[in-house]
């Protein structure tokens, strides 16, 4: 199975290369650009279909998926996502695809220079982020927003059609050791990173309609990527809703403005305590309807 999942990335990931030039000529030619750009998200949305058809190899395997009803494929989501293990990127592919637009990850800029897959997303127009640290930005404060500028000239790309923007705000993968270590208040995740989300909506928040709001719950304990690809994972339980995106958010500075800073971390805070009670019932119901 990992033989197989890794073939069909590398094997998507090539054609995106090789139909990438057509973008370079929509460039002389802008009325190309709508079909070029449909026809290398159609690559990434057959990518997870296939995927998906992989997975139905794997004895077992249950997919209980709630809070589908209501989306749609021409609305703008900025989704949040708790973050456990590598299967949760498969995860939220698998369960979004074809049900709202075509997910964009906000990555880390060292991810280019993966071989293929880095060049693969790139063409994709994912959004790069270079985050720029405290004590980088005390030495060289005119670095100061540049941040938030390189993003909002990433995303303007997506001016003239829907996207889903996917973002693990938790920053990284939950283990016990991080857990313990960063005195989380929650029972089944990391504290959130607020300015995470705020730089987001600052450079997107226009455009979006709400917040996806995404659990991914493993009740027989997280697994690695070998534990699915051998089989041994049985569920995967995924809720889904949306949440209002307080509009003010979309026009005020998270590093200037203090009250602002504080009631938005309130705001992430509430929907991550939320998150935890959601994960408690996830993790102990029992299995409910095969999706």
């Amino acid at each position: 199975m990992g033989t197989l999942l890794i073939a069909s990335t590398v094997f998507s990931s090539l054609l995106i290369l090789l139909l990438s030039p057509l973008k370079l000529l929509a460039l002389w030619l802008p009325t190309l650009a709508p079909p070029v750009r449909r026809l290398l998200t159609a690559v990434q949305e057959n990518w997870a279909s296939n995927n998906g058809r992989l997975y139905r190899l794997l004895p077992g395997l249950r997919w209980e998926v709630h809070g589908m009803e209501t989306l749609r494929r021409d609305r703008w989501y900025f989704v949040m996502a708790n973050h456990q293990a590598w299967l949760d990127i498969l995860t939220s592919f698998h369960v979004l695809n074809r049900r709202i637009p075509p997910l964009k990850i906000f990555i880390k800029q060292e991810l280019l220079y993966v071989p293929v897959v880095g060049l693969a997303v790139y063409a994709l127009d994912y959004p790069f982020m270079k985050r720029y640290s405290k004590e980088l930005l005390a030495r060289k404060p005119q670095l100061r927003g540049k941040d938030l500028e390189t993003t909002r000239a990433a995303c303007a790309k997506y001016a003239d059609y829907p996207v889903s923007v996917l973002s693990y705000i938790e920053g990284t993968r939950l283990t016990p050791a991080k857990h313990q270590a960063t005195a989380s208040p929650y029972r089944h995740l990391l504290k959130p990173k607020a300015a995470g989300p705020a730089f987001v909506l600052s450079a997107l928040g226009e455009r979006m309609d709400c917040v996806l709001d995404l659990t991914i719950a493993y009740p027989d304990g997280v697994p690695s990527f070998w534990d699915f690809c051998c089989g041994r994972v049985r569920r995967i339980v995924v809720d889904v809703r949306l949440r209002d995106i307080p509009p003010h958010f979309c026009h005020s500075s998270y590093e200037n403005d203090a009250a602002y800073r504080a009631e938005f971390q309130q705001w992430i805070g509430n929907i991550w305590a939320e998150k935890d009670n959601t994960l408690d019932r996830l993790l102990t119901a029992a299995p409910s309807s095969h999706h």
